[in-house]
């Protein structure tokens, strides 16, 4: 590799190590994620997303004015030709404190789901009882999961197309038991980001469809659905994240989160009712201030 080319790989990798940080960050702050004297436990499961999780949170614990500690587990769930060995010398690498898990839920799960049935909602909910069981014994006050922005968006048009909410993944909530503070710091990081940072960082990869599992069909087809209008439409992936975190509940039908019923005459509520005019939908997409900056830079690169 000659040396220019070597110069703009590394200028490459910088401005995307960079990005990726910033965001997290960022998702942090907006949702106080991570507060003085957390102990975080981080959920491992040896894929590009837990990966790139753990690089962010200890270059945040390195830099941050508040102090938390972090803790790496990964459940061991006895999955035929599991490599026990990836995770362990990986972490030993890394100066932090971790715990592997081993559970047998391959085989519960085997003996209970019927041949060809899915596993994975069993198996989720097992290995998430695992989790929170963890949790309590290591003492820790969150914890962490490497979903990202995709993961949050394919969760909307499921929720949509499938079980008829308007609801995603949250990017910080109380876990179902009641007991647990759980936070998503890749929130607002692009999974294209975080699939080329692993590969920068060379990370040991485990397969996800070790226990034959396949990923869930409605989820693929939505998955490439969005990956689809990303070529088609640039810019339509952003505005849909944007479009989440600027709700406006009177311009929906939701009684609950909007009192339709004792609405009186006076008062115009975010903009009031426009229906008599013709609808003023922007030509192009709309994007955060962020992303218009990422435009920029690119353009100028």
């Amino acid at each position: 590799m000659s040396h220019s080319v070597q110069a703009k790989a590394q200028f490459n990798f910088n401005k995307l190590q960079k990005r990726l940080r910033r965001q997290t960050g960022q998702a942090v702050m907006d949702f106080n994620m991570i507060e003085e004297g957390d102990r975080i436990m981080v959920c491992l499961s040896g894929g590009k997303d837990s990966y790139t999780l753990l690089d962010m949170l200890q270059h945040l614990q390195r830099v941050a004015p508040i102090k938390f500690e972090l803790f790496a587990v990964n459940l061991d769930q006895k999955q035929p030709g599991f490599p026990e060995h990836v995770l362990p010398e990986y972490l030993d690498t890394q100066n932090i404190e971790y715990k592997i898990v081993e559970e047998d839920t391959y085989s519960i799960v085997t003996d209970i789901i019927p041949e060809g049935k899915t596993t994975c909602s069993l198996c989720s909910r097992l290995r998430r009882g695992i989790l929170y069981r963890t949790a309590n014994e290591m003492g820790a006050t969150k914890i962490a999961l490497g979903h990202h922005r995709d993961d949050m968006i394919e969760t909307l048009f499921l929720n949509m197309f499938y079980g008829g909410k308007l609801k995603s993944m949250p990017a910080k909530l109380m876990s179902d038991n009641g007991e647990h503070m759980v936070i998503r710091p890749l929130a607002y990081c692009k999974e294209t980001d975080i699939a080329q940072y692993a590969i920068s960082q060379a990370y040991p990869i485990i397969p996800c469809n070790l226990c034959g599992s396949q990923e869930n069909l409605q989820r693929k087809h939505t998955k490439a659905m969005l990956a689809q209008w990303d070529i088609d439409h640039p810019g339509r992936i952003e505005s849909i994240f944007t479009a989440m975190q600027n709700v406006v509940p009177s311009h929906l039908a939701d009684n609950e989160l909007f009192d339709f019923a004792n609405l009186t005459t006076g008062a115009v509520i975010d903009g009031g009712d426009i229906a008599l005019d013709k609808p003023d939908i922007p030509k192009q997409p709309v994007l955060s201030d962020d992303e218009i900056a990422e435009v920029v830079t690119i353009n100028l690169s």
